[in-house]
Order: structure tokens, then sequence, then C-alpha cells
């Protein structure tokens, strides 16, 4: 898509979705990055939008991507309190710092054991589902594959994730 279609679309949109996005976010900072990582997107030319159903397009992808965002923030939110209430206590500055080194050592055991014991497409579908944040949908059309198919790589991947790093809970 040219610049100056994207530069037409962002003094023409701009304002409605930056107030889409501020009424599902409450915040301006974030209503903002959402905005700007959808023309952002445009730039890098990743969507083609149809004449006469830009609005729309832009609209829906403000609302999917703050959407997303409160749902990452919810995920991260409940994994902090069922770490607390697994301890039965607020863990201390020292205590959370060894707890975040801790978990970033298992990160990298599971990192260099998905790089050498997975397939290179399994690889990249599950670098797309969980660095990316991906949906089923977006590695399928990227892959080139069907929506089971990545669900089949994904349960794969993470069969054998489990029965490395936790054989117990099998």
């Amino acid at each position: 898509m040219e610049k100056i279609v994207i530069q037409r679309l962002f003094m023409q949109h701009y304002a409605k979705m930056y107030r889409v996005a501020r009424t599902i976010l409450y915040d301006e900072q974030e209503s903002k990055d959402v905005v700007s990582d959808i023309f952002e997107g445009l730039l890098r030319g990743e969507t083609v939008l149809i004449p006469n159903t830009e609005e729309r397009y832009l609209l829906t992808s403000v609302r999917n991507q703050c959407l997303k965002r409160l749902r990452h923030q919810e995920t991260r939110l409940r994994m902090e309190t069922a770490t607390r209430k697994a301890t039965g206590r607020r863990l201390s500055g020292n205590e959370q710092a060894a707890d975040a080194e801790a978990e970033d050592e298992r990160l990298t055991d599971i990192i260099e054991f998905v790089a050498s014991h997975l397939t290179e497409q399994e690889q990249r579908i599950f670098r797309f589902r969980f660095t990316d944040g991906c949906s089923y949908e977006e590695i399928a059309t990227a892959e080139g594959i069907s929506r089971v198919a990545v669900w089949k790589h994904l349960s794969h991947a993470l069969k054998e994730i489990r029965n490395r790093f936790n054989p117990k809970a099998l």
C-alpha cells in the first residue's frame, strides 16, 4: 500500500480509532500504541485493504488488538495471583528476583529443547504462537497449512515439552 494512501487513512480515521481504543483500554498510551501498531502493519505491507471497507477494517482491527492486549494483561495478572496464592504470601524483592531468575533459566532450557528436538516447521509454529502471540488462523495463513495442522503441530510440540520437563504429570 502506498504511503500517501496510508497517510490519507491516518488523517481520516486516526481520531475515531483512538476513541475506540481509549473506550476499551482506558489508557491513553496503550490506545495510541494500538492504533500505531495497526498503521505500522499497513506500512509494512502486511495487509491489503479493499476499497470502501477501510474504516470497517481499521475499527475492527483496533477492537481486536485492544481485546488481545486485555487478554494478555489478564493472563499475566492471573499468573501473578496464582503464584502468590501458591506460596501463601507476598514474595519479597529478593524472592521475586530469585523466582524470575529460575523462571528465565527454565525458559532457556525449554527454548534449547525446542530448537534441538522439534522440526523446523514445529519450531516456527511454536514461535508464532508463544512468542508472537499469533492465532491459529494467522499461523495457518503464514505457513500455508490448515488450522487443524497448526493444532496438531502445537499439540505434538507441547506433548514433547511436557514429557521432557514434567514427566510426573503424565
